[in-house]
């Protein structure tokens, strides 16, 4: 996640079209390329279009500048806080575009070079291919600012081997290019040099079949071989603390861990954990433990669910006092409230997992005759009263 600060007439997301392949850009290099509500409408508008269009067979995603995408516009949220569901609109169509994206008709590749993160991230996983580099950053660190691990995390995270997805979104551990590979949230590591010319064969290739488009893609890429010291190779120690029922349950495994000769990395995890919003903490482990046994779809209602019930506040304000220390003051010094995790409550939790009145829920598309119904402007949110 990361802030922005808008330019009027800025082209926020450049749109090709390429013969049968279409491009995307996005074009907000100073800004790390975050996701404004500007970035999600275009996105939809360019995808709906293509994947209607028989002449685009293959969508092709990139960053400009030394950013895939940094995720949500922290600054859009902080700025909103006093008013009511300022930012529900950019929300809900960020959900509803994240499950079109999950399940495009269309071959889609993106190539991911520098920092992507939290929402970025959402435009990167999913891809049939996600080609990254040695210069990629990969987090979702959403948790510790009180927030929760969005934009279909905890649907993809819920489906990584053992217990690596509450790992990640817990503790918001940085990931780099070979690691995605490694651990499935990637498909090719292609050294960063090469990817100019990859881009040039993918267009050149003028096709959408997914035999040649890996032959392609994999004509430049390299076998990945972690480092000694990866998180990847504690996958045992991992499985074993972040499979507990509780945070609280996973910090205690964690510390007796620590003890142990060889595992001096387990204290910076701690540190990290202990400094986390303990509100953002539970709601996530929740949510990756429910998205388990969940669908896209339903984990992306739950997920508009929380996001909506965090930023309104419903159970605690930590969200606004993360994004201010983080990016606003920059003093790295929140003040939470409830402070400790013992203080956050089960049946608080409750209050912001609870499904909404069935007409104010995200409406994901039931057919695929109609898979792009359920647009923000259809909603009930689009026509309601303030106050309603």
């Amino acid at each position: 996640m990361a802030q922005a600060v808008a330019t009027p007439d800025e082209q926020v997301v450049l749109g090709e079209e390429l013969e049968h392949v279409r491009l995307i850009t996005l074009n907000r290099p100073r800004q790390l390329n975050v996701i404004s509500s500007k970035v999600v409408s275009l996105l939809a508008e360019y995808l709906e279009k293509w994947e209607d269009d028989d002449n685009a067979k293959l969508v092709i995603i990139k960053g400009l500048g030394r950013a895939f995408s940094a995720g949500g516009d922290l600054k859009m949220f902080y700025d909103g806080r006093k008013q009511e569901d300022s930012c529900l609109e950019v929300v809900y169509r960020m959900y509803w575009l994240c499950y079109h994206i999950h399940t495009y008709k269309k071959t889609q590749v993106a190539l991911v070079h520098g920092i992507s993160m939290g929402g970025g991230a959402s435009l990167m996983v999913p891809m049939k291919f996600s080609v990254v580099t040695e210069k990629t950053v990969f987090a979702t660190p959403e948790a510790s600012i009180g927030f929760h691990t969005d934009c279909g995390f905890s649907y993809m995270h819920s489906r990584l081997p053992g217990h690596m997805g509450e790992f990640l979104a817990l503790t918001g551990a940085r990931l780099n290019g070979k690691e995605l590979v490694a651990a499935g949230l990637a498909t090719h590591f292609v050294p960063s040099e090469k990817l100019p010319e990859l881009e040039k064969r993918l267009i050149s290739l003028n096709s959408g079949d997914e035999n040649a488009i890996k032959a392609a893609i994999e004509e430049f890429s390299v076998d990945v071989h972690i480092d000694e010291d990866s998180v990847l190779n504690k996958k045992s120690i991992i499985d074993e603390c972040f499979s507990k029922d509780t945070v609280e349950e996973i910090i205690q495994s964690l510390e007796a861990e620590s003890r142990k000769e060889g595992n001096a990395w387990i204290g910076a995890v701690l540190k990290g954990l202990k400094r986390s919003s303990p509100t953002g903490l539970k709601i996530t482990l929740r949510s990756i433990r429910e998205g388990r046994e969940q669908k896209l779809a339903e984990c992306l209602r739950k997920e508009f669910r929380l996001t909506m019930n965090i930023l309104r506040t419903t159970i605690s304000s930590d969200v606004y006092e993360g994004i201010r220390a983080l990016t606003i003051d920059k003093d790295n010094s929140p003040k939470w409230d409830p402070s400790t995790l013992e203080k956050v409550k089960n049946e608080d939790l409750d209050l912001v997992f609870q499904p909404f009145q069935q007409h104010l829920e995200l409406l994901i598309p039931e057919s695929e005759g109609h898979r792009w119904d359920g647009k923000y402007e259809h909603s009930a949110y689009a026509t309601r009263k303030v106050g309603e």
